[in-house]
């Protein structure tokens, strides 16, 4: 009998795997819901989080209904659907020292390699297109952040010999940069970096100048001070790095440990969530109070997010940022975070 249930659950599992990879926005409300009777049947840790709640799954049919997870849960817990071989990953956030992390057990790299190209490609083009130029040292510090093995797979897909990382070698990003300014070649130019690494780079006694030459440089902020800096308002950052880095507006990453899906801006700090992923708002004062776009599109409150990159952790995360909806169906703001709440990781982007 155990062993019919293993076969079911993994059944199951892969139905809903290749349901993701193919998912249209027409289906994403319906294999939401599918997802969440999987995960409420064969996550533990969820499955009695939703007991405690005296929620019946059956009675769950919209999905403003559906009990979303603290992310505290990942720091205390291994949050894991179904019977499934070790982690070939265990992704962990930042944090002070001697705080509690979380941390994030991966499952099926391919999954969530496939889904974050496929987000990237639909916001910026194919990843063969760009040169792609990672800033990112206080990720590289640690070997166990989901950025830079999701960074390593778009380097690789890249193609590019000049595609890699930069820890704190800003001569060498400045050579290549330099290089690719000189020597156009077609491709685009992608340097994606830490808020205070871009900062720091930005405000450099460094010539910059010549990056106006780069036609199509695009500057990408994934949020963060890392203790190295004083926080900044999004925009007072995004004003200095277009001052001096030659572009006109900063786009943004939005992700964190616990998610295996991106949102991305194209400039203001507007979001827009993945094709695999949706923002949903609680109320401040009540959690279970929640709110999506079509509801009330001027709605603050905290960020719930749902992520069916997560099929074999939890899709349902009530994070701690607080955000807001924007005019566009679907995108949203992230306006900082609830008082009390760990300060971490690349989803602070203050407004």
């Amino acid at each position: 009998m155990e062993l019919q249930n293993n076969k079911s659950q993994t059944e199951k599992r892969q139905a809903l795997r290749e349901q993701i990879l193919a998912l249209q926005p027409a289906n994403f409300e319906r294999l939401t819901l599918e997802i969440f009777r999987y995960q409420a049947a064969y996550n533990p840790v969820y499955n009695q989080y939703i007991k405690n709640l005296n929620i019946i799954p059956e009675h769950i049919t919209r999905l403003t209904q559906i009990p979303f997870l603290p992310v505290q849960f990942f720091k205390n817990h291994i949050i894991q659907s179904g019977d499934l071989p070790a982690a070939t990953a265990i992704f962990q956030s930042s944090g002070t020292t001697g705080q509690q992390t979380s941390q994030h057990h991966l499952f099926d790299g391919t999954l969530y390699k496939d889904v974050s190209a496929r987000i990237f490609r639909e916001n910026f083009g194919d990843l063969k297109q760009f040169h792609i130029l990672a800033l990112l040292p206080s990720y590289l510090e640690r070997n166990n952040s989901s950025l830079v093995y999701m960074m390593q797979h778009f380097i690789e897909e890249s193609g590019s010999d000049l595609s890699g990382f930069y820890l704190k070698n800003v001569d060498e990003l400045l050579q290549t940069l330099t290089f690719l300014a000189n020597n156009p070649d077609g491709k685009k130019v992608l340097m994606l970096g830490v808020t205070f690494a871009l900062l720091d780079l930005a405000e450099s006694d460094h010539d910059l100048s010549f990056l106006a030459k780069i036609k199509e440089l695009t500057v990408m902020d994934t949020g963060g001070m890392k203790g190295r800096r004083q926080e900044l308002l999004r925009e007072e950052v995004h004003d200095i790095l277009t001052g001096r880095l030659g572009v006109d507006k900063i786009h943004s990453e939005y992700g964190m440990t616990e998610m295996l899906s991106q949102g991305y801006s194209h400039g203001a700090g507007l979001l827009m969530p993945g094709f695999s992923m949706r923002i949903l708002l609680r109320d401040i004062n009540d959690p279970f109070a929640i709110y999506d776009h079509n509801i009330n599109s001027s709605k603050t409150g905290g960020i719930n997010i749902i992520d069916l990159a997560n099929l074999d952790s939890c899709s349902f995360i009530e994070t701690q940022d607080l955000g807001r909806f924007g005019e566009k169906e679907g995108s949203f703001y992230v306006m900082g975070r609830f008082d009390n709440s760990d300060i971490r990781g690349c989803n602070l982007m203050v407004m």
